[in-house]
């Protein structure tokens, strides 16, 4: 019991200097927890004595870790590009700097100034859309699978979509496509099967209670042999001889070609445009490169009906990520490509990437051993399934130290880098020129006087 009473009383105990200058109602409220399972520890005869220096110090290391961001800058050593596990695209840091311009005043979101009354807020970046795809409308919602959400719930609500078997896909998160559809209230009419689906299978599924011909991109998988599946040309044309909406769910499309064949099982967004789509659907992080959003173009009169869904007022974007994703298009359109980091890093020569994993490699080698390799890597985030693209490395050996061992100390550094046949590689297809010095730095701090 006398070490019960000498607990420290809340109220005295938090006007301790220690605590000057600091939230007053935060301290108070860990105080009150820390001194609780204290007295609680006590009862239970799970501690001995009392040390009002470590509850103080116990305390801080709260209170600085809730103040602390737990969002960190990371240096990607993966070689993953678009690495959904750490954030996807990269913006370009001009576009950031002209968001925060926005950001931090008063801003014309939905205010027409030619008319000076309310306007709307998908105006801004309906011209650039319609410029680079010349789509006739164009509508941004907070990711993909909200725009696949918002155009079956809008248009397909207890009627039938067709879609085939081999496209009825789950992605990250347990998103999957058939309880996506159940959810927005339509009815799923599989055809095909898992390898093939024909033509004929779309035109013998329409009935009079079909609305749309659905097609959904495998984006992170492929099926490959005795396998078979019908084009978006070709459903598009069905849709439009029995007056039926076609929807391609592109998952992740890109604008120009991309580099190393990767365009051929990759849908472009231009190249169906000039198809004439009814709607198509797109992530804007993945190969747009640009802020998560999911972007709807496709035909006037049916992205003026999604607009008047109650459901858009729960998934529209801010005025960030549309300035964000303005910025990016608006890149597109001046054909500054390279100033998007995830094309950068994807065109990116292989010889460049050698002559960087050189440089650190002389940097380092007095004191670990490492090799430049070839190797290989995958753009990521969804994106061109069992599609390799060429890569270097850096490969870290050091002492006796496995290469989990060394991972972890990487990582506590803010660096992610990859274990591949027992090695420790540092892939530089996704690490930037101006991150060099700062590995180098924490290989030295971490190694060198080992």
């Amino acid at each position: 019991m006398s070490l019960l009473k000498s607990i420290p009383k809340i109220d005295k105990f938090i006007i301790n200097k220690a605590f000057e200058g600091l939230s007053k109602s935060l301290i108070t409220k860990i105080s009150k927890e820390k001194i609780q399972n204290l007295r609680e520890n006590i009862l239970n005869n799970t501690i001995e004595n009392f040390d009002e220096n470590l509850l103080i110090n116990s305390i801080l290391e709260e209170y600085n870790d809730i103040n602390s961001s737990s969002l960190k800058p990371l240096i990607n050593a993966t070689g993953i590009i678009v690495h959904t596990n750490l954030g996807r695209s990269l913006l370009d840091e001009k576009s950031i700097t002209n968001a925060i311009k926005i950001a931090t005043s008063y801003n014309n979101l939905e205010y027409d100034l030619q008319k000076g009354k309310r306007g709307e807020r998908y105006e801004h970046i309906t011209k650039s859309l319609k410029a680079l795809t010349g789509c006739e409308d164009a509508l941004v919602v907070n990711n993909n699978a909200s725009a696949v959400f918002l155009i079956l719930n809008t248009f397909c609500k207890n009627k039938e979509v067709v879609v085939s078997r081999g496209e009825l896909v789950e992605i990250g998160g347990s998103f999957r496509v058939p309880e996506v559809m159940n959810q927005s209230g339509a009815i799923l009419k599989e055809i095909g099967t898992t390898n093939k689906t024909h033509l004929r299978d779309y035109e013998n599924a329409i009935n009079n209670n079909t609305t749309m011909l659905m097609k959904v991109h495998k984006s992170n998988y492929s099926i490959e042999g005795f396998s078979s599946d019908v084009s978006f040309e070709d459903i598009s044309k069905i849709a439009t001889k029995y007056s039926l909406i076609d929807y391609f769910d592109m998952g992740s499309g890109h604008i120009f070609d991309l580099p190393y064949n990767l365009s051929k099982d990759e849908p472009s967004i231009l190249e169906l445009m000039k198809q004439n789509p009814s709607l198509l659907s797109f992530s804007g992080d993945k190969l747009l490169g640009s802020v998560q959003a999911g972007i709807i173009i496709g035909k006037k009169d049916l992205i003026e009906k999604l607009k008047k869904n109650q459901l858009l007022r729960m998934l529209r974007v801010d005025k960030i990520t549309l300035s964000l994703l303005e910025e990016s298009l608006n890149l597109y359109l001046k054909n500054e490509l390279d100033t998007i980091p995830t094309l950068k890093m994807l065109n990116t020569k292989v010889e460049i990437l050698k002559k960087r994993a050189n440089l650190l490699k002389d940097k380092i080698e007095n004191f670990m051993n490492c090799e430049v390799i070839e190797t290989s890597t995958m753009v990521g985030g969804g994106t061109t399934p069992n599609k390799k693209i060429p890569s270097i490395a850096l490969s870290l050996q050091f002492k006796d130290f496995k290469p989990n061992k060394m991972e972890e100390i990487l990582r506590k550094n803010l660096i992610i880098a990859r274990i591949e046949n027992d090695k420790l590689l540092l892939d530089f297809r996704t690490i930037r020129e101006n991150e060099i010095i700062k590995i180098e730095n924490i290989l030295k701090k971490e190694f060198k006087n080992v």
